[in-house]
């Protein structure tokens, strides 16, 4: 009798660390959903887009990282299909930016870094989740990672591509892709040390957005490769290579 009190309790205690990685997992994508809308909207507005441009473009930015995600995990229709939830989400989010930023509010919260939290907020969330739903998927760690990098910076190079501008994650001179890298790296070695999801997803959160936060304060970045076009034609890189001096 002791023994299937002792499984019973067991499954009990699984039932509830599963509820509550469901719900952690649940907030991480609201949040970074809004966090990702708000930042693509504000993108909009210095593009001058009208406002169905803003909450579509919105839209696209904050599912995209998500869509890439399952696609490449086949977790086929997308998560937003089945449950539209998070597409009504993003498009609020969106569009509420427009009355925010007219009362000041959005100029408020730059003034105070809110919307740079919020930006590396959402990097960090969707990475995390994407490194998480990949685990469960059955991916192995550094797959798990890869997804979990394509997961936080996908929605980004969307967002850029439509602006029609060199992909923020591509071009910055402040650290970005690579410290996604590090922290889903780190959150994957977490998980074999300690039994808790949560803690280490946390962990991982808390890097991305400390260390993405201090590198655009800072200044820190990785090298960048730059070219003179006086001394290299790009058109005779590919037969000759660069002009001789």
């Amino acid at each position: 009798m002791l023994a299937f009190e002792v499984l019973a309790q067991s499954d009990a205690s699984r039932q509830t660390i599963e509820a509550a990685l469901g719900a952690v997992q649940t907030i991480v994508e609201y949040a970074g959903t809004v966090a990702f809308a708000v930042s693509a909207a504000l993108l909009a507005g210095r593009r001058k887009m009208n406002i169905v441009g803003v909450m579509v473009f919105g839209v696209i930015v904050a599912i995209g990282g998500g869509s890439i995600r399952d696609m490449l995990l086949g977790r086929l229709p997308v998560y937003w299909v089945d449950d539209p939830t998070l597409l009504v989400v993003a498009a609020v989010a969106a569009m509420l930016t427009i009355p925010l930023f007219k009362i000041g509010t959005i100029s408020v919260m730059a003034r105070y870094d809110v919307m740079r939290v919020a930006d590396s907020a959402g990097l960090a969330l969707f990475a995390v989740a994407g490194t998480n739903i990949a685990l469960d998927s059955g991916a192995g760690a550094i797959s798990a990672v890869v997804i979990g990098v394509i997961s936080g910076v996908g929605g980004g190079i969307i967002r850029d591509n439509l602006a029609d501008r060199i992909p923020l994650v591509l071009s910055s001179g402040r650290l970005y892709a690579s410290v996604v890298v590090v922290g889903c790296a780190l959150q994957v070695a977490l998980l074999e040390l300690l039994s808790s999801r949560i803690v280490a997803s946390a962990i991982a959160v808390g890097l991305i957005v400390v260390v993405r936060l201090l590198a655009i304060h800072f200044g820190w970045g990785a090298p960048t490769f730059a070219i003179d076009g006086r001394d290299v034609d790009d058109g005779e890189l590919g037969a000759a290579g660069p002009r001789p001096a």
